[in-house]
Order: C-alpha cells, then structure tokens, then sequence
C-alpha cells in the first residue's frame, strides 16, 4: 500500500512540472518583415541646374534660292528651371510623361566672314521640353530613356563690329525633337535626385530682319541649331505614403 502511495504522489508531481518546464521553453522569434521596395509611381514636381551647350550655323538666303554661308559657331552657358511630370511602375518597369522649362544663357558673337565691318549675334535664352519617358528601376535606383518635342526662344542680331550698335534683329520661337537618357535615385520616400542628358535637334528657321540686312541686301538669315544639356536634377513625389515611395511590390496585389 505504501509503494502504490508513493507511486501515485510520484506521477502528480510529475505531471504538474511537465506544463512548467514547457512554459520554459524559449519562443522561436518570428522571421524579420521583408525589406520595404520603392516605388516610383506618382505625381512630382522638381528643380533643375547644369551646363548646355548650343551649336548654331548661319547662312543668307537670297533671291533664286541663293546660298551665303556664315559659318558655324558654339556657345556654352548655364540653365536652370523645373520640371513636372507623372509615373506609373508595374513590377520593375516605369513609363511617364513630363513637361520642363528652363532658363537659359546660350549666346555667342562673330565678325561677319561676308563684311568685317558687321558682326552678328545669336542668343538662345529659354528652352522647353515635352517627353515620355520607359525605364527600368531597381528599388531606389532608375534609369530611363526619353524623347518628344523640344522648344527653344532665339534672338539673332546684326551690329556694328566696331560701335556694337544694333542694326537689325529678328525673334523665332522654335520646336525640333529631343532625345535622353537619365539616371535617378530616390534617397527618401518622397525626394530623389538625378543626372540627365539631352539632345535637342531644332533644324533649321527662317527669319526675316526688322531692317535690310545689312551684310547682304535683300536676304533672310537661316539659322541651324542643335543643344546638347547636362542637368542634376531634384524631384518631389506628391502622396508617396499611399502610391509612392516606401510601399509594397509596385503591380503585386496585398492581402
């Protein structure tokens, strides 16, 4: 009878410290959340700065279809202004759209090859460009393609070489294409910056003067431009804590 109690008492103990000892047991941590995954859609609106460089050659057309050649000449300068646009990202692919001004210093003087006497001036102080844009983006990192219609405003001038007094002048507002590439990172959810570059082929236009031209009687000027620009470029995404920014996989759906 004694061992039947002692083997009784035994087997309670033995079952109240089996709870405990797996109350004591150490808990598996739970697996760390996937790292967060940028994204680039959105609405923004930015800023822009750099250096451009415009290649203009000149020539005088006359009566019949005559040709005077004035030569070719290149000036760099500054630009700055801003840019707005719209993004969509499906998986690692990014497509948008974008509009972009910038104020421009793009000027350069000659003496006329023709007459030395005169000396003719061309000056290209704004430029526009209206774009798609197809990239490819890695988290944080995008790079894209682009190409659409460019705009620029010129001024061409013909003045006295030795007094610089203006004689004639004449104003076009110019539309060619454009072609880029560029490269952006997003350092923030809502803030990224970038490096572009663009090509601008702006043909040729023909302008008459406010007076006869002076160099040649009774010509027009016809002006060839090509701009290459290099910008660092800032953005702001507008409603990045809902379509944009730090998120879930851009086009994966969440349950």
């Amino acid at each position: 009878m004694k061992k039947f109690l002692l083997a009784t008492v035994g087997l309670l103990a033995l079952g109240m410290a089996a709870p405990a000892s797996a109350a004591d047991m150490p808990v598996k941590a739970p697996p760390p959340p996937p790292p967060p995954i940028y994204s680039w859609t959105g609405f923004y609106i930015g800023g822009n700065g750099g250096w451009a460089q415009s290649r203009n050659c000149l020539d005088f057309l006359g009566v019949g279809g005559l040709i005077i050649e004035e030569g070719c000449r290149e000036r760099s300068g500054g630009v700055a202004g801003g840019q707005i646009g719209y993004r969509w990202q499906a998986n690692q692919f990014v497509v948008g759209v974008e509009a972009q001004g910038d104020w421009a210093d793009l000027s350069s003087s000659r003496i006329s090859v023709i007459n030395p006497a005169f000396s003719t001036r061309t000056k290209t102080d704004a430029i526009g460009l209206f774009t798609g844009q197809l990239g490819w983006a890695w988290n944080q990192a995008l790079v894209y393609v682009k190409g659409g219609a460019a705009v620029t405003d010129n001024r061409f001038s013909i003045f006295d070489t030795l007094s610089g007094f203006e004689i004639a002048s004449a104003n076009a507002t110019r539309w060619g294409g454009t072609v880029g590439i560029g490269f952006e990172y997003g350092f923030s959810p809502g803030w990224s910056v970038g490096v572009e570059y663009d090509h601008l082929f702006m043909g040729d236009n023909n302008n008459s003067f406010s007076v006869a031209n002076p160099i040649v009687a009774n010509t027009l000027n016809r002006v060839r431009q090509d701009v290459d620009m290099v910008t660092v470029r800032f953005n702001y995404r507008f409603g990045w804590g809902t379509i944009g920014g730090w998120g879930t996989s851009p086009g994966v759906a969440t349950y």
